[in-house]
């Protein structure tokens, strides 16, 4: 059974005192055998078993575009993915089991499934039978987590579905994993768009998404922009963009006492001071230099120490002396006719005054500065999708019938890919059940030109005729009968913008009216969900359209190393050769094997790494052989069967030797 303990962790202080932390940690039967069980988990080359590019579906030649479906248990699957992708997943999507209890028939949603039962007993020993399913979940989480995070990117962050059953439990050992200071947040999603009638206990209406990154310095992209969010920029003054109104403070005054000061209004002489406890925002140079911009400005000395002290919270003592103040320097006539000039004139200086000149001090901030919108942690299905609508999508590409029991909306995944990928990361799905994610890729490419690839892990087997088949489906097109509806037109309502609903009536209709003939039905103009919106619906009697795309499907092959730790010389040369310089530098081997330099692997930080192998005789590095390096570097790595260049005159040359493990009593 585990259970919540809470460990001290010591920290040396300047003072030399101990300091104890209590920090929390789960502990679970079986947490031993597992914490470091990646590390025993066997390298495996992945089979290519055909590629599908919508013309030729079973061709045993490689697409070669990047897109992965990997049929295997995603422990051994993920270790096999690392000598190509460590470091280079920029999104990793997973939708593990909730470990509800629940058995369904295609998804067993309790970790008693037989694979599983299968690897803990192989893993952990007799002491799984008396696991309870969170111990067996705990098992089977951690170490394809540990490895996950090692495929991550430093850019990149990991997106985790689960419900209340787990969540805890998840977030406890995800903290030990990543960091608790690589924690983004834990979305809420509101999966269902009706209220569930659940007499058991309170009906559950969300699920979470646990976010980590790899770097603590990650930040989700923004989304676009919509509509509403510019209501409040305008251009009353015709300056070169819409723009409003901002704070020009900043508060901690008492420690950003040089920032705090007065500065001269040229309509009436006061002086406009921060508020208190708050300092101007911005350089005083710039303030004074965007200020120049009404009349002519200097810095000058007043005797005000104590109202600076006062919105500093500090005595008239100690506050910090010889902080000049942004004095008018002209007359206040002849500064108030320069800045009543601009006033009526316009475009107004970024720092300006309000009322007309007689108020206090606002910034501006500029539409073309402002980025897109900032994501929470509370996603609505109205934006994202629910429950409901990922059945309907999954029948309508199946035909009529859902083949899985808990599909996310592609929409959700959609989502995640905005706000964590470029257009050419790869996405990581190693729960990927019926291929959501795969299609969520293949339709953000769509959408903004991309070329992001996605790879996709599954152990059961309708990783062929689901998973596989899905992804068939969405890039060629399928047979679809029914409805689709849009949204052409869609503008927020708020208490600003209710004066121009006849203007937003105005567009609504000329939006109708332009698209009446493309729909079958199209709505007019209506409110919903505080909004005016127009929706077209379209009956399809045919083909959906295609997304494009291909990918290729690959079986976990054989393993590299033998039971007694010597090449498997089976998989290949290639094979080989990639793994030899992932182990030697963590990257993937990208160069290809040339006839001039057969031997050569790469070079990497000053290295120069060298295989030199032939699959039927055994090699031998001398002097005579020495002849395989063709360029100059700092250092080299050869790889033989045999050295017989003595350790002085290989220090001398700068080159380490390592023997290929491999069986030579067969020569």
């Amino acid at each position: 059974m585990q259970s919540l303990q809470a460990r001290p962790a010591l920290r040396l202080l300047p003072t030399e005192f101990l300091l104890f932390v209590i920090m929390p940690f789960l502990n679970w039967i079986g947490k031993d055998k597992i914490l470091t069980h990646h590390v025993e988990v066997p390298f495996r080359v992945l089979e290519h078993s055909y590629g599908y590019d919508g013309n030729n579906p079973t061709s045993k030649t490689p697409t070669h575009s990047g897109n992965k479906i990997i049929h295997g248990d995603n422990l051994v699957a993920l270790k096999a993915l690392l000598p190509e992708y460590e470091g280079r997943i920029d999104c990793i999507y997973i939708d593990p089991p909730y470990n509800t209890g629940n058995e369904k028939w295609r998804y067993n949603d309790n970790v008693n499934d037989p694979h599983i039962l299968k690897w803990l007993g192989e893993v952990v020993g007799a002491e799984g039978e008396d696991f309870t399913r969170h111990d067996k979940w705990l098992c089977m989480m951690y170490p394809r987590l540990v490895l996950l995070r090692q495929l991550l990117s430093n850019k990149g962050a990991i997106f985790i579905s689960i419900d209340d059953n787990e969540v805890s439990r998840l977030r406890t050992i995800c903290d030990d994993i990543f960091g608790s200071n690589c924690f983004k947040g834990d979305i809420i999603w509101h999966k269902t768009y009706s209220p569930r009638n659940d007499s058991k206990g309170i009906p559950t209406e969300t699920d979470h998404i646990l976010v980590y990154s790899k770097s603590k310095e990650w930040l989700p992209k923004r989304l676009e922009r919509d509509e509403s969010m510019d209501e409040s920029y305008n251009n009353p003054d015709n300056d070169f963009a819409p723009w409003t109104s901002s704070d020009p403070y900043a508060p901690e005054a008492n420690t950003h006492q040089g920032m705090v000061y007065a500065v001269q209004n040229p309509f009436n002489g006061e002086l406009i001071y921060p508020t208190n406890g708050r300092h101007w925002a911005i350089d005083q140079e710039d303030i004074k230099d965007s200020l120049n911009g009404w009349c002519e400005y200097e810095l000058r000395e007043i005797d005000d120490a104590n109202r600076r002290a006062a919105i500093c919270g500090v005595s008239v003592e100690t506050v910090r002396l010889g902080v000049k103040a942004i004095m008018l320097k002209n007359s206040l006539e002849k500064s108030r006719k320069a800045a009543q000039d601009v006033l009526e004139t316009g475009p107004w200086p970024r720092f300006y005054f309000t009322r007309n000149g007689k108020g206090g001090i606002r910034r501006k901030t500029y539409l073309t500065a402002v980025e897109g919108k900032l994501i929470t942690t509370f996603w609505d299905y109205s934006e994202v999708g629910h429950t409901d609508a990922a059945t309907k999508e999954l029948k309508a590409i199946f035909g009529g019938h859902s083949p899985f029991e808990t599909p996310k909306p592609s929409s959700l995944i959609e989502r995640i890919i905005q706000i964590s990928t470029d257009e050419d990361s790869v996405v990581l799905d190693a729960f990927a059940g019926s291929g959501t994610t795969g299609h969520a890729v293949l339709s953000q490419n769509k959408k903004d030109k991309g070329n992001r690839k996605f790879v996709l892990v599954e152990m059961l087997d309708y990783a062929e005729d689901i998973t596989a088949e899905r992804l068939r489906r969405v890039i060629s097109g399928y047979p679809y009968r029914g409805k689709i509806k849009e949204t052409l037109y869609e503008r927020k309502l708020t208490a600003s913008n209710l004066p121009k609903v006849p203007k937003f009536l105005e567009e609504a209709n000329a939006i109708r009216e332009a698209n009446i003939d493309r729909y079958t039905k199209i709505s007019k103009p209506a409110v919903k969900n505080n909004a005016i919106v127009v929706i077209g619906e379209m009956t399809i009697d045919g083909e959906m359209p295609g997304l494009g795309g291909d990918f290729d499907f690959y079986e976990l092959g054989e393993k590299l190393f033998s039971e007694t730790h010597t090449l498997n010389e089976n998989i290949g040369v290639d094979k080989i050769r990639e793994y030899i310089y992932y182990s030697e530098t963590h990257q993937h081997l990208n160069r290809p094997r040339s006839e001039d330099h057969p031997y050569l692997l790469d070079y990497y930080d000053g290295t120069g790494y060298f295989f030199y192998y032939e699959p039927s005789t055994l090699t031998t590095l001398n002097m005579g052989t020495l002849s395989i390096v063709p360029h100059k570097a700092d250092h080299y790595v050869i790889y033989a069967d045999v050295c017989t260049i003595s350790k002085e005159q290989l220090a001398n040359l700068n080159i380490s030797f390592k023997k290929i493990p491999r069986d030579i009593n067969r020569f």
